[in-house]
């Protein structure tokens, strides 16, 4: 069988030939990648000469390359493009691909190569980046199990293995609960004041499912606008009741899988002497300690509270104007109330903007953003396969013309993709050197998204939110396309997990800038710019119920760390220890069934667990950040070169604070974001 994945690809750029790769290419090839890289680690400790930085530690980074280029392309599409065929391959090959990771980190004899070479650190005169390589190179070993012998280590391997699948079989819940549901609305007065883009799509998909009136998803341009502009309370209910007891039953329940996996983690790292799994993730990160991050969290639960109260306070009122004085606001509500409240004290809304927020020339505005700070082009190359007629593939080019990246972009929900937005890599960035030559492998980049579709009437027309998360994933993409390090393991993302939300989240603060607005805002029909009203209106909204926002994303830090910094293994009922976690910061009573647990996919299955906390911890730094855009120019392009410079082209080569000690010139501090949001 001619196998795509397991050649070089003879494509422009050498991207990845999607329309040739068949479902039964993966399995043979990710087992000819794990042969491979076998072979490679062979070599290293077999090697007979003395272990030497280039011999054993640069060597173990360039191993497994076609391992990587293999899972990479199977992964990514089994979160954009999945179905029963890819998810089933993933539980069958995530065990065997734990296991295999677990031969090469307890290997004992490469470990005692890697460690002479460690121990010899201080007389080998290396460089920063290859000192940074061999420091995270050790620390990959002795974070995972390299120091535990015996049945220790036997029983490492088990929990590696058994938490791979676990964490598959999680998401795989949670993308069929999403994929099934569905609330059917027959009656249209129900619908009475619902966008007719909304309904649209509804229709469409009624129509296409053979069923009367209208189809809601809990996809999130569908489910987001349901609850902002249903009026039928009931409606609200159940909808909201639904999206929030996700996965807590029958066979996509994930009760058992939040149990497992808490346990499980927490015995990993105690089998590696640490007290909590959260000791042991934290360990590693510029928090560096349970203590700083509860610290963190009770400062902005100090100062965001009253806020939250009050705003509440004020959409309780602002409702019995018209419900009436016995009614209570829930859940439920919240989203319709404060959509009314919003637009009665602004005069804007998400309707009021769309028309301004076409999704080409909201994307022709973040690229020219880009193109104004660092002089980067991007060029639509439609000879570049893509693996679904929505993805689109960009040729990016730097200020002197040379190439930088290629970027794919993924904008709309579909089934078989899971729900959020993301950036991811198809291949990182890396140099190697062969006779004195060193050449630069530059990075295939995506960023995914689930914005609202074209429908047959207009165009896809965007919400504000859906611009500012596009502009979040973008920094994320930048991140990944500016990377130039020597070694892929430090290139671009690859840094701390409490500081890679840096890059993405300042881009978030260009949304509220006239001159970035002025760029692209334009009216789909008319191409008139958005009035200077409206965008002064945007500004004075800016922080509008800012403290609901911030406790919202406190309280999920606190059932993170609720979860992972337990010392001892969880045996109670899962929703009420979640609700208990989110007792301190909870604004509504608690509803029966409802349960973030069996759906924060952040923390079980995607890398987050014990690290939540970092998109806040990040919010301290981009606020602080920005600061220095503010005060020298937003477009100001030194400004961002050495933004470039420091933070977005280094990666992992250095320590994260000493690089943004460098860039802002003092720590950050938290008054910039409490100013941002009006608190000060």
């Amino acid at each position: 069988m001619n196998n795509p994945l397991l050649s070089s690809y003879n494509t422009h750029k050498q991207t990845i030939p999607f329309a040739q790769i068949k479902f039964e290419h993966y399995e043979p090839a990710i087992m000819q990648g794990i042969h491979d890289e076998d072979l490679e680690i062979e070599a290293i400790v077999k090697n007979t000469n003395a272990p030497t930085f280039d011999n054993t530690v640069v060597a173990l980074e360039h191993s497994g390359h076609l391992l990587e280029s293999v899972t990479s392309v199977f992964f990514n599409l089994l979160s954009t493009e999945s179905n029963d065929n890819m998810q089933a391959l993933a539980q069958k090959v995530a065990p065997i691909l734990s296991e295999h990771a677990n031969n090469i980190l307890l290997n004992t004899q490469l470990f005692e190569r890697v460690k002479k070479v460690y121990n010899m650190r201080d007389i080998l005169k290396l460089d920063l980046e290859d000192s940074r390589l061999l420091e995270k190179t050790m620390l990959s070993f002795t974070r995972n199990g390299a120091n535990i012998t015996g049945e220790a280590k036997e029983r490492y391997r088990e929990l590696s293995t058994e938490l791979s699948v676990l964490t598959l079989k999680y998401s795989d819940n949670l993308l069929k609960e999403v994929n099934t549901y569905r609330l059917q609305v027959t009656d249209a007065k129900k619908l009475e004041g619902v966008p007719d883009h909304v309904l649209e799509e509804a229709a469409s998909l009624a129509k296409k499912e053979n069923k009367e009136g209208w189809i809601f998803t809990m996809q999130a341009p569908s489910y987001l606008p349901f609850m902002q502009y249903v009026p039928d309370r009931k409606l609200r209910e159940e909808m909201h009741t639904a999206y929030r007891s996700k996965a807590t039953s029958g066979e996509t329940s994930n009760i058992q899988l939040v149990q497992a996996i808490v346990n499980k983690r927490l015995e990993k790292a105690q089998l590696l002497g640490y007290k909590s799994h959260a000791d042991y993730v934290l360990e590693n990160r510029m928090a560096q300690s349970q203590e700083k991050v509860q610290e963190l969290l009770a400062e902005l639960i100090v100062a965001y509270t009253p806020k939250a109260k009050k705003e509440i306070e004020e959409l309780q009122a602002f409702a019995q104007k018209t419900e009436g004085n016995d009614f209570v606001l829930m859940p439920w509500d919240y989203a319709f109330f404060s959509e009314k409240l919003k637009e009665s004290r602004y005069a804007i809304n998400d309707e009021l903007l769309r028309p301004y927020f076409s999704l080409e020339k909201v994307k022709d505005g973040v690229f020219g953003l880009a193109e104004k700070l660092y002089g980067i082009t991007f060029k639509e190359n439609l000879e570049i396969e893509t693996f679904h007629q929505d993805v689109k593939a960009y040729e990016v080019y730097d200020e002197d013309g040379s190439f930088l990246s290629v970027l794919y972009t993924d904008f709309h929900p579909r089934e078989g993709k899971r729900a959020g937005a993301w950036m991811t890599n198809f291949k990182e960035q890396y140099m190697t050197q062969k006779e004195g030559q060193i050449t630069d492998h530059r990075p295939h980049v995506m960023i995914v998204m689930n914005f609202t579709k074209p429908t047959e009437s207009q165009p896809a027309l965007l919400t504000y939110q859906e611009v500012e998360t596009f502009l979040h994933e973008f920094g994320h993409s930048l991140h990944g396309m500016f990377a130039r390090s020597r070694y892929g393991s430090l290139s671009g993302t690859n840094v701390r997990w409490d500081f890679v939300e840096l890059p993405s989240q300042i881009m978030e603060n260009f949304m509220t800038e006239q001159a970035f607005l002025d760029t692209f805002a334009h009216h789909y029909k008319t191409n008139d710019p958005i009035p200077s009203e409206y965008i002064q209106r945007i500004k004075d909204a800016a922080n509008f119920n800012a403290g609901y926002a911030c406790l919202r994303q406190v309280s999920f830090g606190l059932l993170d760390m609720a979860w992972y910094c337990r010392t001892t293994p969880f045996q109670g009922d899962v929703i009420e220890y979640d609700h208990m976690a989110l007792e301190e910061v909870a604004l509504f009573p608690n509803q029966n069934d409802a349960c973030m647990s069996t759906q924060f996919s952040h923390i079980f299955a995607g890398g987050y667990s014990a690290g939540y906390y970092s998109y806040k911890w990040a919010e301290v730094l981009d606020a602080d950040a920005f600061t220095r855009f503010k005060e020298e120019g937003i477009l100001n392009k030194q400004v961002a070169s050495d933004f470039r410079r420091e933070i977005l082209s280094r990666g992992d080569t250095e320590d994260p604070m000493t690089l943004y000690l460098r860039f802002r010139g003092q720590k950050p501090s938290i008054k910039a974001l409490l100013k941002r949001n009006g608190i000060l």
